[in-house]
This record gives C-alpha cells, sequence and structure tokens, in this order.
C-alpha cells in the first residue's frame, strides 16, 4: 500500500472518528443543557457533560491532525490551500475549546444551584439565562467557523481531482448552506435545519470513500 492511500484510510478513520464523536455530543451526551429545567438537569448529569467537553476537544484536535496529515499532500497541488486548510483547522480548535468552556460555565452555575438548595433561585435563573445565551452565541460561531476549513478542504480536492468531483462540489455545497444557516442562526433568523443535512451526508459518504478508494490525483502535481 503506497503512502496516500495509506494517509488516506487513516484521515478517512478520523474523519468518521469525528462523526461519530458529534452525534454523541449533541445528540446525547449535551442533551440535558436543552432540557427546560437545564439549571437542575446539567448537575445531574455532570460526568456526561465533563466528558461530552473532553471529547469535543479531541474532535478539533483530530480535525488537526488530519490537515497536518493531508499537508503534504496538499502542498503538491496548492501550498496556499494547504497551509489555509491546516489555518482555519487550528481556529476552529481555538473556536470549539471557547464554547466547551461554556459549557462548563454552565455546568458550574448548576451546581452552585444545586448545592444552595435552591435558594435565591430568582438570581440564579437570572445567570442561567446569561450564561445560555453566551454559550448559544459560542455554540454558533463555533459551528460557523467549522464552515472554513470544511469549505477550503473541498475546494483543494476539487482543484486537485484528488477524489470524484461530484463529491468534491457536493461537500462545497453542504459547506456553503451550513454556513448560511449559521449566519442566518447568529442574526436571529431561523432556517429549516434540513440545510445541515448535505453536511451530514457528506461527512458520512467523503470518509467511507477514502477508506475503500483513497486519494487518486487525476492531475499532475503543481505548486501554486
Amino acid at each position: 500500500m503506497n503512502s496516500t492511500k495509506k494517509t488516506a484510510r487513516i484521515v478517512g478513520i478520523l474523519f468518521l472518528l469525528i462523526f461519530a464523536i458529534g452525534v454523541t455530543m449533541y445528540q446525547f451526551l449535551q442533551s440535558p443543557l436543552f432540557a427546560e429545567d437545564f439549571l437542575t438537569a446539567t448537575a445531574a448529569n455532570g460526568n456526561q457533560i465533563i466528558t461530552s467537553t473532553l471529547l469535543g476537544i479531541i474532535s478539533g484536535a483530530l480535525s488537526i491532525i488530519i490537515a497536518v496529515l493531508l499537508l503534504p499532500i496538499f502542498k503538491k497541488y496548492s501550498y496556499n490551500l494547504a497551509y489555509i486548510y491546516l489555518a482555519f483547522s487550528i481556529l476552529e480548535f481555538a473556536a470549539i475549546f471557547v464554547d466547551n468552556i461554556s459549557v462548563l460555565s454552565l455546568l458550574d452555575l448548576s451546581t452552585a444551584y444545586i448545592d444552595s438548595g435552591n435558594e435565591a433561585s430568582s438570581s440564579f435563573n437570572l445567570m442561567g439565562t446569561l450564561l445560555y445565551e453566551r454559550h448559544a452565541w459560542t455554540h454558533y460561531f463555533s459551528l460557523l467557523m467549522s464552515c472554513f476549513p470544511v469549505f477550503v478542504l473541498y475546494y483543494t480536492l476539487y482543484v486537485a481531482r484528488l477524489i470524484p468531483r461530484a463529491i468534491s462540489i457536493f461537500g462545497i455545497v453542504a459547506a456553503l448552506l451550513m454556513c448560511v444557516h449559521m449566519v442566518a442562526s447568529i442574526f436571529g433568523h431561523g432556517i429549516s435545519m434540513d440545510m445541515m443535512i448535505p453536511m451530514a451526508l457528506v461527512q458520512l459518504l467523503f470518509p467511507i470513500w477514502l477508506i475503500v478508494k483513497g486519494l487518486k490525483p487525476a492531475l499532475e502535481p503543481t505548486v501554486a
């Protein structure tokens, strides 16, 4: 097995791991944060909240590892895009880290609320609302930031023709749709969550392709 195909399979496995972590975090582990009584529910499920933050940080670190693994391959086709992808992956990790700090802040407040015996509940409810709103902002910006490395990834794959262009174009469109959805959410304009479906599909299809087929350049490397 040549080094490029081996790298592609490792990257594919890491992408699937990131996908699995995302589903586990947002659909299961962080569900107490979205409960109506989140001040009580969050502390009651403290271990799973802490686990979710650790998994989130691991997910961000894996994104950087992927960018580092792909760097030697991408540099053959576009030096600039290779390093832009790495830079955006690092920024995404920073955004994920900040988002997870806000999650831990909610856990701390929830624990303090339980320890107080529900005294001064109005003050805790006010602080809970403020911290919850802050978490919403950090979460939206974290997801928005994740659009940029994904866009650069699929654009680079499109330029280098390392995978079928249909997958690359699908990835580019998925990143743009997610970006529009996140920007709209930040400005308080709810858009259908269906706009996130293409991202979920391509982030599942692409790793499987890498594991099965690998990266097959259709062009001679040309550094740009």
